[in-house]
């Protein structure tokens, strides 16, 4: 189907219906259940607790709805056996967690969606097509895509229109099934200099512009901060068009309370404007061992009382 034709058929319509910000609503409200009561829906990643609940995944993922976290996040899951993905997914079913992002492409070493390469294209609709599955075996609704480096060859408007364009054919494998893309800027100075997508505004001029429900924002408080700062008022401005967040705290993207980020007031003016789906924890721990682990979960513990 011609691209352009599909997104005004009846399957895309259905889709956008249900999308349209926060397809989140699809996520677990605040856990009811568990050691914690969460008023958000923190997604921890496998290893975080592995010195508290051992180093298999599944009885990580026991330990992390023990403790009230109602979600799981999980960037390489297309790294995983086929079967492997499959009990996760019948797990976090049976545990009521939402499963929360996975990469689905990302190239941080060539322009993959700024050139507007057909060899690149090719590659990562294949990821796409690729994520569609997994996301079905895992039971997600949201993945990541990374478009890749800047082309230095082109000025930044011809790469803008490019990533639009390849963002609008990744669209159209996405819609069918209700899989949504988030797009996350990454901060320029601290870790990844060359990337093409590194400000929320440009995410959001370029999700207005892909006018897909499939097509959305991450936005990484740890990354934001780092790039632009401003956070609150940022969120209210791109808000239409987030769809997911991720959290790290500055300097060192560890675990909330150890940097500069207030991140009480943050989740407490989220939590306000009623979104209800996930909340990546995408932060190291900042101390080791067990002790390490128990610091973060307290963290989180005192952030939530807003």
């Amino acid at each position: 189907m011609n691209r352009r034709d599909f997104l005004t058929t009846g399957v895309a319509a259905g889709v956008a219906a249900s999308a349209i910000n926060a397809p989140a609503a699809a996520a677990n409200q605040a856990s009811s259940s568990g050691k914690h009561r969460f008023q958000l829906n923190y997604a921890p990643h496998f290893g975080m607790f592995k010195n508290l609940a051992g180093d298999d995944e599944i009885d990580q993922l026991k330990f992390m709805a023990d403790q009230g976290f109602p979600a799981l996040e999980d960037n390489r899951m297309p790294r995983k056996p086929v079967e492997l993905q499959k009990k996760i997914g019948k797990e976090l079913e049976r545990l009521d967690m939402t499963m929360g992002v996975f990469v689905a492409t990302g190239d941080f070493g060539v322009p993959t969606f700024a050139s507007g390469e057909k060899k690149y294209r090719d590659a990562f609709l294949q990821d796409m097509r690729n994520a569609v599955e997994i996301a079905k075996r895992v039971n997600a609704k949201w993945c990541t895509v990374v478009p890749g480096k800047f082309d230095h060859r082109l000025p930044i408007d011809y790469q803008t229109a490019n990533v639009i364009e390849n963002l609008k054919y990744c669209a159209e494998i996405c819609e069918p099934s209700g899989l949504v893309m988030v797009l996350e800027p990454l901060n320029h100075f601290a870790n990844h200099p060359e990337l093409f997508l590194h400000k929320i505004p440009q995410a959001y001029l370029i999700c207005r512009s892909v006018g897909s429900p499939s097509c959305k924002i991450l936005f990484d408080i740890y990354h934001q901060q780092i790039t632009e700062g401003n956070l609150i008022p940022n969120i209210d401005k791109a808000w239409e068009e987030i769809a997911y967040f991720q959290i790290g705290d500055n300097p060192g993207r560890k675990e909330p309370g150890t940097g500069e980020i207030h991140y009480r007031n943050v989740f407490k003016h989220i939590h306000g404007k009623g979104y209800q789906g996930v909340m990546g924890m995408e932060h190291g721990n900042s101390k080791p061992g067990k002790k390490g682990e128990q610091a973060v979960i307290d963290a989180y513990v005192e952030h939530d009382k807003f």
